[in-house]
């Protein structure tokens, strides 16, 4: 459904949309070590004299108690956000690889499929995207608000309220490696030992910052910190995940449903059925025309919350079952075996009496006819009659089932 009202202001605008509202929440949890924690991975990050090689060796150095060093997990969060909005997280196609402009996924094109996936999951596994993992919010949750950064704000601030000396030292590290990096110049040369004593300042600092944390009452906001950020780098580890492969699962689910689509036609399903090696596949499309058959119209319009029995009643009726019910009737009860399909090729009516039918149908159904009179016989072999004609529409009712569950 389009709405009209605004629709105008949308076509004579862009969305822009941003990663401001990540960027918002970053902003509130830049307190005492923190706030310098991202200061630093942000130096880190912009800096354009270090090779990629040495920012990756210092990065490794300073994580060595990586629940402290909040700005490196909270910029790979955002980071990880923009490749979402300029489209780069998704891989270029191989076809385009060492092409000058490759063609990059969009915005728009991310959110289409993540739609996608919402109705393919269901279709395909009977069950809700979240089920798989992939709903909206385990492709895009970052963006739309799931994480709560309350914990770890309280975390911070109370950690930081406390004082403490080691607290401090880390600091001062990350200051000083901080500005010797925003001080190396293109020119530079000879400064690796330089950083890299800064930078082993900055990991025995934490390390002396952790063992404090260790102890009452800062245990439990430092058990607290650990939490926050496996919770951040599952979400982010879930989406990068899940979107990296959007392209070929949705492509997968889509062809499927192609296929699908085609069982329909005898001829290319037999093609499909000759080709495939997939025994799975094979199956499908060999079985397709007795499921076809199994998946009998008349069991849907049942309730879903009706039991077997009332169904199978309902049944009955429809088809006009029992069509006998009196024994003493041997004359329709006599008609009657000579159209169950059981007895057919194996019970005559040639020249014999209705008596004679009736004894032969017992017989040739197993049924006991010792010292019985004809009217004796005709109540059990009606009662086995009408209780075939239950079992048959209770095995119908099992097919259809059996045809329409996903398997």
């Amino acid at each position: 459904m389009t709405l009209n009202q605004g629709l105008k202001s949308l076509a004579e605008s862009t969305p822009d949309f941003s990663n401001q509202s990540v960027q918002n929440s970053i902003n509130d949890l830049r307190i005492g070590w923190v706030a310098k924690s991202i200061d630093l991975d942000t130096a880190i990050q912009n800096n354009t004299v270090l090779s990629a090689s040495q920012k990756n060796d210092l990065k490794d150095t300073i994580n060595n108690v990586a629940y402290l060093n909040v700005g490196r997990y909270l910029g790979d969060m955002l980071r990880h956000v923009n490749t979402i909005l300029d489209g780069t997280i998704i891989p270029i196609p191989e076809v385009e690889l060492g092409v000058e402009n490759p063609e990059y996924a969009t915005f728009l094109e991310i959110l289409q499929q993540v739609q996608s996936v919402q109705s393919l999951v269901p279709e395909f596994y009977g069950v809700s995207a979240s089920s798989k993992n992939r709903s909206v919010n385990d492709h895009l949750g970052i963006m739309n608000g799931k994480l709560s950064f309350t914990s770890l704000k309280d975390s911070v601030r109370y950690i930081t309220d406390a004082g403490l000396a080691t607290d401090t030292a880390y600091q001062t590290a990350i200051d000083e490696l901080k500005n010797f990096i925003d001080s190396v110049v293109a020119d530079s040369t000879d400064f690796q030992q330089t950083l890299d004593t800064f930078a082993s300042a900055v990991a025995t600092a934490a390390t002396n910052f952790d063992t404090a944390l260790q102890t009452s009452p800062y245990d439990a906001k430092r058990t607290q910190l650990i939490a926050d950020r496996n919770t951040i780098n599952t979400q982010v580890n879930l989406e990068n995940s899940n979107l990296t492969t959007i392209r070929t699962y949705v492509d997968s689910l889509s062809s499927n449903t192609a296929y699908i689509s085609l069982a329909e036609d005898d001829d290319l399903r037999s093609v499909m059925s000759r080709t495939s090696q997939n025994a799975e596949w094979k199956g499908y499309f060999e079985n397709y025309e007795t499921n076809g058959r199994n998946d009998n119209p008349i069991y849907n319009n049942s309730q879903s919350d009706s039991s077997n029995a009332e169904i199978i009643d309902t049944v009955l009726r429809l088809r006009g079952l029992p069509d006998v019910t009196d024994y003493v009737d041997i004359d329709s009860v006599a008609a009657k075996s000579l159209r169950d399909t059981r007895l057919t090729g194996k019970l005559s009516d040639s020249g014999k009496t209705t008596e004679q039918i009736i004894t032969d149908a017992c017989t040739l159904l197993g049924i006991s006819i010792d010292n019985k009179d004809v009217y004796a016989k005709s109540k059990s072999l009606l009662a086995n009659m009408n209780n075939n004609d239950r079992e048959i529409v209770k095995t119908e009712l099992d097919l259809h089932n059996q045809v329409n569950t996903l398997s």
